[in-house]
């Protein structure tokens, strides 16, 4: 049976939610699900903004024939390739063998390489600032290369100052009935999905999305329609506010992340003491998070969001944890940058987890090592409290002057 919404009087959302898939891209845990989101304009022209993913495709199909109604399928818009969106294109092509397909020069070649017919014939290409008309309806067409692949752009619907956003302002999460963030909590029940679907996902490439803030900054946008999570109706400001902070690596919470790994708890152990003594001084907002028990998506989030982190780890194989290793490598590749970091290193009998740390965090950008003294020999004496201390005072001195 199909399952179609109508978002206004000429637009019906497609799309559809997998609660069964464990991990996203084969990499990010989706608790929660996520959704793939379909929409399609019915005007004096029919506009289906792209597919879903494999998954979904029997489900797509009876929403896309019910929506149409017996009518005809005029553009397929194709915003992005991945095969979470578009893997149906083939079949909507064989289906609709009229349909003309909208998209940037770059995704002409990755149809090629995904699908095996040639897409010349059905193809319009666009470039940045182009327009569509469906009848009432006009569509402008802008660039959004690595955001976050170098084929997708994004569609402003002129007459329902609509944007159609591809990857940006997504969110991991299935849809729970609610497709809109109407009356929804945005800072407690949706951002911090939202945030680590883009530091995981977008955050590499901050440039490019403030290339593409600017340019929907002169549009007069009422809603976004994503191709992942929730329509943003009542939080646009807020989103991209957060998204400007983000993509400049700017955070937003003046507080502490600690990040530590530990075999036997001594290292857990002086992570704890640290956190109290940051509590004492009146830091507010503090995490703590064992890394080994804590998917690196989650703590690569929560390291955008903190302007502090304390990383401690224990020495392993001459080197560093794994777990901790395997953070602080995510970390670099997601180009996180502007950070002040304090490095705590275990190691009984020869301690070189604090240099290998160090040689990895200051590859990137504005990194700023406030401490790298404290050198736990197996567990924390007493005398090295007073080290504690000293570090808990400089951060807190750090704190200060950015607040």
């Amino acid at each position: 049976m199909y399952d179609i919404r109508k978002l206004s009087e000429d637009t019906i959302y497609l799309g559809c939610s997998d609660r069964r898939l464990k991990l996203f891209e084969s990499a990010y845990p989706i608790p929660n699900g996520i959704s793939y989101n379909s929409y399609l304009i019915k005007d004096e022209k029919t506009a289906l903004f792209d597919t879903v993913d494999k998954a979904c495709s029997s489900q797509f199909f009876e929403n896309l024939e019910a929506a149409l109604d017996g009518r005809e399928l005029d553009y397929l818009i194709v915003q992005h390739m991945e095969p979470d969106h578009c893997a149906l294109m083939e079949d909507v092509v064989s289906i609709y063998p009229d349909v003309k397909i909208v998209c940037s020069t770059k995704t002409v070649a990755l149809i090629k390489q995904f699908f095996n017919f040639s897409p010349e014939e059905n193809v319009i290409v666009v470039k940045d600032g182009d327009t569509l008309s469906l009848g009432k309806h006009e569509l402008a067409f802008y660039m959004a290369p690595m955001v976050h692949w170098p084929e997708v752009m994004v569609t402003y619907d002129k007459t329902d100052k609509v944007l159609y956003s591809a990857d940006a302002f997504g969110s991991f999460g299935a849809i729970n009935g609610n497709l809109t963030d109407e009356g929804l909590c945005f800072n407690c029940s949706y951002l911090s999905e939202a945030r680590r679907y883009y530091t995981n996902i977008v955050g590499k490439y901050g440039p490019q999305v403030q290339m593409l803030l600017k340019k929907i900054s002169a549009l007069d946008v009422k809603s976004i329609y994503p191709l992942h999570g929730l329509i943003i109706k009542n939080n646009i400001a807020k989103f991209i506010e957060k998204y400007d902070k983000w993509s400049r690596y700017e955070a937003e919470e003046k507080s502490v992340l600690i990040a530590y790994s530990s075999v036997y708890g001594d290292t857990e152990n002086a992570a704890n003491i640290l956190g109290g003594k940051l509590a004492d001084r009146g830091v507010k907002g503090i995490k703590i998070y064992d890394v080994s028990q804590i998917h690196p998506s989650y703590i690569l989030s929560e390291a955008f969001k903190f302007s502090h982190i304390v990383f401690a780890t224990t020495t392993y194989n001459n080197g560093i944890f794994e777990t901790m290793e395997i953070l602080l490598h995510n970390i670099a590749a997601h180009n996180l940058q502007n950070r002040k970091v304090v490095l705590i290193q275990n190691g009984s009998w020869a301690p070189t987890c604090g240099g290998a740390m160090k040689n990895i965090l200051e590859s990137i950008k504005g990194t700023e090592i406030l401490d790298e003294s404290i050198c736990i020999k197996s567990s924390l004496k007493e005398e090295q409290l007073a080290e504690l201390d000293n570090v808990a005072e400089k951060i807190v001195n750090s704190l200060n002057v950015l607040i």
